[in-house]
């Protein structure tokens, strides 16, 4: 079983909140917040262990993205258990000489539609990364925000316009280039470096 259309279908549905935490803390934290929603709640979880990155006494809160690393070039947009690559991701561009600002989005609807605008405000380059398809995700969801509210060049990674395969999870995310070192060389791609 592989849903890499399931964000698309969610945000689609009128007052759904949509959650995607990216480890087990923060799994928590989402669970306990979707009993205080008033409304209906989806919450995006892996099938697979995740490394923890975030940490027991950070906040969580709806509708709240959270920046995990400062940078100036770019900024990473990222969900789910991709935001542990775009973490791995941000150290080895840093080796190349590019400042990955890193996002961690883990409420798709509502966006955090002010981070999002002050971050491309900041670094007027924006990547996103998911393990969902390029259409309709959270890529859709911050080119949206940008179009309406700040032009800002947006390049998505994800799952091309393709259906998904069953396998073992890190085999389909290296099948699908979404592990950090093909999030690199797609920044540098599209950097011209």
């Amino acid at each position: 079983h592989q849903c890499i259309e399931d964000i698309a279908l969610m945000r689609a549905v009128p007052g759904m909140t949509l959650l995607s935490p990216c480890d087990g803390i923060e799994a928590k934290k989402a669970i306990r917040a979707a009993f205080d929603i008033d409304g209906p709640v989806y919450i995006r979880l892996g099938r697979s262990a995740t490394p923890i990155i975030t940490n027991i006494n950070d906040t969580f809160e709806v509708g709240k993205g959270k920046v995990l690393a400062e940078g100036s070039d770019i900024t990473i947009f990222a969900t789910g258990i991709l935001v542990n690559e775009a973490m791995i991701a941000r150290e080895m561009l840093e080796e190349r000489g590019v400042s990955a600002e890193i996002v961690n989005i883990h409420t798709i609807k509502p966006l955090d539609t002010e981070l999002v605008i002050r971050s491309a405000a900041k670094t007027g380059r924006v990547f996103t990364v998911e393990e969902h398809s390029v259409i309709g995700g959270l890529g859709s969801a911050i080119a949206e925000c940008l179009a309406e509210n700040r032009p800002t060049p947006v390049t998505m990674i994800g799952v091309e316009d393709v259906f998904g395969m069953s396998g073992n999870v890190n085999e389909l995310l290296d099948y699908f280039k979404l592990t950090a070192p093909h999030i690199v060389e797609k920044v540098l791609n599209v950097l011209g470096k």
